[in-house]
């Protein structure tokens, strides 16, 4: 007899975004130890084949994409099975004082953070490759309600994010499909040494957190599938913070 698992996301094909490091690398292999039949996209394809080499199971898919062009975002869709699970993981960090935001920021931290998701969001409904009871999570950060020197654009990307994926999830509900967000604090990837911060800096910053440190990829991976999962099957527009008991982003 099969043990009960609610977590499981065995029979479920999930694509994952921003997969080739950090984070979404992390939550590729994790869904896999969990079953799933996963779809691994990001730009760099060396990366995601190194991605691919860590995941248990067969059957998964590598789909190489610069989510930020059009043209490699359509035919990317065009190429996905139907899906019962999307994270929206692939994003880049940014830091620049207020006074010195030009045009060219937005594009650089806007367009991967907001604009690719949205859109790839967009065309994955257009193209109908999203089944009924799906689950959708969207990669926030507590960045997007605890401000700090420098990262406004950041911050306005990730709640900007935060309150399109509240309107998705309305809409949305009509077919069972669930949006939700993870926002994350800090969490030690190749984002988290900012300009002006050195990791010696950081690792001393950590001790403040109430457990006395930052994230591991692999605990937002584990949130994750429990928002993939039946387990959570009455969850929608929510914004779940995972922070080590810390309020702030760099504490």
């Amino acid at each position: 007899m099969e043990t009960f698992n609610p977590f499981s996301l065995k029979g479920k094909t999930i694509l994952i975004t921003g997969a080739s490091s950090g984070i979404g690398r992390a939550m590729a292999i994790s869904c896999s130890k969990m079953g799933g039949t996963i779809i691994i996209s990001g730009r760099n394809k060396g990366r995601l084949d190194e991605t691919l080499s860590l995941m248990e199971g067969n059957g998964h898919i590598v789909l190489p994409a610069d989510l930020t062009k059009e043209t490699e975002l359509t035919n990317m869709v065009s190429r996905l099975p139907k899906l019962d699970g999307i994270i929206h993981c692939a994003g880049v960090g940014s830091r620049v004082f207020c006074k010195e935001i030009s045009i060219k920021d937005f594009e650089n931290v806007m367009r991967p953070n907001f604009e690719a998701p949205v859109l790839l969001q967009s065309e994955i409904l257009r193209q109908k490759k999203l089944n009924k009871a799906s689950s959708i999570v969207f990669i926030a950060s507590r960045a997007a309600d605890s401000p700090s020197i420098g990262n406004a654009m950041y911050s306005a990307s990730k709640g900007a994010i935060i309150s399109y994926a509240k309107c998705l999830g309305l809409e949305l509900a009509i077919r069972q499909i669930r949006v939700n967000c993870i926002c994350p604090a800090m969490v030690w990837t190749n984002l988290i040494i900012q300009d002006g911060f050195s990791k010696a800096e950081m690792e001393e910053a950590q001790k403040k957190y109430p457990l006395k440190r930052y994230g591991q990829p692999e605990d937002i991976a584990n949130l994750a599938i429990y928002l993939l999962s039946d387990a959570s099957s009455w969850m929608t527009g929510s914004c779940v913070d995972i922070t080590g008991g810390g309020e702030g982003t760099l504490v």
